[in-house]
């Protein structure tokens, strides 16, 4: 792994722990008894489907995950 690879992918690591924190705590503003299971199916949990504050954070979530996937992706055809 290069330089430039190895550090994308610890700013990835980095942006992805800090967002799933965020995006917990939002659920858990919403319900404090959910867990990072829970989260992982919004749809049983109204109050997750419903929030917006929580959509967003889980959308930014998504997108990281996916940017990740991509540039590894890119990486490996090099």
């Amino acid at each position: 792994m290069s330089d430039t690879s190895a550090e994308l992918e610890k700013l990835f690591e980095e942006l992805i722990v800090h967002q799933r924190r965020k995006v917990l705590a939002a659920a858990q503003r919403l319900n404090p008894e959910l867990t990072e299971d829970d989260i992982q199916q919004p749809h049983d949990f109204p109050e997750l489907a419903g929030s917006p504050e929580w959509n967003y954070e889980d959308g930014l979530l998504a997108g990281y995950l996916a940017a990740q996937m991509a540039v590894r992706a890119e990486l490996r055809r090099r």
